[in-house]
């Protein structure tokens, strides 16, 4: 039988619709029908549960909470994204589309029915879709967590049919629907596994079986419970390395020895920790090995390490890649030069650094940030500048550390660290800075218009600063000179890098 045949023949299509219409009872019959042992004080809490996505947000929060590094927020954060879209597709147009009846539950025994019925139409299973959602969206990101949601979803979209709740049918499409939201989220705002590697140029380093002859520099109060975690790694993985653990005013002194007596130096904290490792290490011409244990960790994660295990495989591989620093002439303190390995900044953000680091320790790293931006983006007095001879009024200029790309609506992930090249944006003065510096954000790489400009460049003069103007360099803050120059040393450090990430 033809498909146009089927679609044009009425009688056809009746007959066709009655017969999935009838194996489609046989089967929530057959299900409702057979006794599970264990399935009756669990299928119908669990579908419970799921009303309104409240345990999916509590899966999310969990990973949130649980999780180490950035990979478990981003899967959470995409698991609730996927589940949103799916949620909006099903209210909005699924079950308008199609109003098909509930099922009627006189072949459901009473113990498994839901204490409250629900009132909407049966086509599509909002809750398999918004199940199958999360749970695609969350394996896309983190195949582990995926793999942890993957039976609970099931659960749920079984539970479904098991309390008479929906068709099975209602179930299918409701789950397929629930996969293609989390394969649209990820075609707005690809995964990690999408987006190319920073793996050039390749670097000569020694490979260093059980971490023999590296030593690895541990900042204890580093941002994140996972300096401590990656320090126990870094133990268990590689026995012969050497670990020094230090506070905070320790850490330069102890680089600077570690670096005498090492083949290959190690870090163990966030960007601020790893810019004072990566000055040391490019000084001295030793490799680098990155142990991301900040809060923020966008060094490492610009470069494709996710986690210790990644650095620990590419140290006893000798697998490395050079990168640029980022210079700004004349450097904090008296030095004759500072380096940053992700920003440079002067204007409203150095404000928003110091005013977060104050509050931290006290909310979170998190909480503090929204608190900064709050408290900065009231002030009503730009900096005034020389920018390559012409001064201006501007609330923020950055300069990062090669050329940051989209990853979905919003910038923030570098595709080559050794490009040579400096992205510099300009906030200009004016009313609502919040505003102009989201336009800023959302404008990408090279722009220009009365509120912003952006542009790729080898060096930028500074001049003018006023007195006590503060600068901002990979997370720390230090009162800037009246004028400098930033530029780069190009391919300066050599840092490893596995070349297969998983």
């Amino acid at each position: 039988m033809s498909d146009a045949y089927v679609h044009t023949n009425p009688q056809v299509r009746a007959r066709v619709a009655a017969l999935l219409s009838g194996w489609d009872r046989q089967l929530l019959h057959a299900v409702a029908s057979r006794h599970w042992p264990g399935a009756e004080p669990v299928l119908p809490r669990l579908s419970r549960s799921a009303n309104h996505g409240l345990l999916w947000f509590g899966a999310a929060a969990g990973m949130v909470a649980l999780g180490r590094g950035t990979r478990s927020r981003r899967a959470a954060v995409r698991g609730v994204a996927s589940l949103a879209l799916a949620s909006a597709t099903i209210n909005t147009v699924g079950k308008r589309s199609v109003r098909r009846a509930r099922p009627v539950l006189d072949a459901v025994p009473v113990i498994r029915r839901l204490r409250r019925q629900p009132f909407t139409t049966s086509f599509p299973s909002g809750h398999a879709a918004s199940a199958a959602a999360f749970a695609t969206g969350v394996a896309l990101e983190s195949k582990g967590w995926g793999a942890a949601v993957a039976p609970v979803a099931s659960a749920v979209a079984l539970s479904r049919v098991y309390t008479g709740a929906h068709y099975p049918s209602d179930v299918l499409v409701g789950a397929a629907l629930g996969v293609g939201a989390a394969f649209a989220v990820r075609g707005a705002v690809p995964t990690r596994s999408q987006l190319p590697t920073p793996g050039r140029p390749l670097a000569d380093a020694p490979a260093l079986p059980g971490g023999e002859g590296l030593v690895v520099v541990v900042n204890r109060h580093a941002g994140s419970a996972g300096s401590a975690g990656s320090a126990v790694l870094v133990r268990e993985t590689m026995p012969l390395a050497e670990v020094v653990e230090c506070a905070p005013d320790e850490l330069s002194a102890e680089l600077e020895k570690a670096a005498g007596r090492c083949r290959a130096l190690g870090i163990v904290g966030g960007d601020g920790t790893i810019n004072k490792a990566a000055t040391v290490a490019a000084a001295q011409g030793i490799p680098l090995a990155v142990f991301p244990g900040g809060t923020f960790n966008h060094f490492a994660y610009d470069l494709g390490i996710e986690s210790a295990h990644d650095t620990c495989r590419a140290v006893e591989g000798g697998e490395a890649v050079r990168v640029d620093l980022g210079r700004f002439t004349p450097g904090p303190a008296g030095r004759q030069a500072g380096h940053f390995l992700n920003t440079f900044s002067l204007g409203v953000y150095p404000e928003l650094v110091r005013i977060r680091e104050r509050w931290s320790p006290r909310i979170g790293g998190w909480p503090a940030g929204v608190l900064a931006a709050a408290i900065v983006l009231r002030g009503e007095h730009p900096l005034e500048a020389e920018v390559q001879g012409r001064r201006r009024p501007m609330w923020l200029l950055f300069a990062g550390n090669g050329i940051y790309h989209r990853v979905g609506p919003t910038p923030g992930h570098r595709l080559d660290l050794a490009d040579a090249l400096l992205d510099v944006r300009v906030v200009h003065g004016g009313r609502w800075p919040g505003l102009r510096l989201l336009a800023a954000a959302l404008a990408g790489p090279l722009s220009r218009s009365p509120v912003h400009a952006a542009q790729k460049l080898r060096h930028l003069r500074i001049s003018g600063l006023a007195p006590d103007t503060l600068l901002a360099y990979d997370g720390e803050v230090a009162v800037a000179p009246p004028e400098l120059v930033v530029d780069k040393e190009v391919e300066a450090l050599t840092v490893y890098r596995p070349q297969a990430l998983l």
